[in-house]
C-alpha cells in the first residue's frame, strides 16, 4: 500500500464531483466539538451556531452541485455520544447539505467487519482516518491509487445495506 502526499485537507480542497465518509465507532467525543458534547450531556439546548464553520464548508461544495454523503455503521442502543452526533451533529450539518445513513447491525452481522474510517473523494482518492482506543482522531492517511478498487467496494456495500438516515431516525432516534 503507497501513500499520497496530499492530505486530507488538500482532498477537500480539489474534488469535483462527490465526497463519501464510513464511520465505524461509537465514540468520537476526543475528536472535536468536545465542549458541545457536554453541553449535550448536561441537557443544554443546541446553540444555533453550533458546527457552524462546517455547515458554511458544506454550503461551499453543495451549492456547485457537489454530493457530500456518509454512512455510519452502528448498532443500539445508541451510546451518549451517538445520540449526540446524530442528534445534533447529523441534523445540523443536513441543512448544509450533507445526507447521512445508517448501517444499523443490532439485528444483522456487520457487511465491513475490521474496515477502518474514511474519506472517499470523486471515486479516486482515499484518506484512512486514525484513532486511538479511545477516540481520539490521530491524523488521516492518504493511500495511493491502487486502493480505489477495494474502497469502492467498501462505499457501495455500506450504501446497500443503510437507510436513509431521517427515516433510521423516525424509528429510533431519541
Amino acid at each position: 500500500m503507497t501513500t499520497s502526499s496530499k492530505t486530507l485537507g488538500d482532498l477537500f480542497d480539489s474534488f469535483t464531483r462527490e465526497a463519501f465518509r464510513l464511520e465505524t465507532l461509537d465514540d468520537y467525543s476526543k475528536s472535536g466539538n468536545v465542549d458541545a458534547y457536554h453541553a449535550f450531556l448536561a441537557g443544554e439546548p443546541q446553540p444555533d451556531d453550533y458546527n457552524e464553520g462546517w455547515v458554511e464548508e458544506l454550503r461551499s461544495h453543495t451549492e456547485k452541485g457537489k454530493r457530500i454523503y456518509r454512512v455510519h455503521i452502528l448498532s443500539r442502543p445508541l451510546t451518549e455520544y451517538l445520540c449526540f452526533e446524530l442528534g445534533w451533529g447529523y441534523r445540523k450539518n443536513m441543512t448544509g447539505g450533507e445526507e447521512f445513513f445508517i448501517l444499523d447491525t443490532t439485528d444483522k452481522p456487520n457487511p465491513l467487519e475490521n474496515v477502518p474510517d474514511f474519506w472517499f473523494f470523486d471515486s479516486e482518492s482515499v484518506a484512512v482516518m486514525n484513532y486511538d482506543e479511545a477516540g481520539k482522531y490521530l491524523g488521516s492517511e492518504v493511500l495511493g491509487p491502487e486502493q480505489t478498487k477495494e474502497f469502492t467496494r467498501f462505499r457501495d456495500t455500506a450504501l446497500a445495506h443503510a437507510e436513509p438516515f431521517t427515516e433510521w431516525w423516525a424509528k429510533y432516534g431519541a
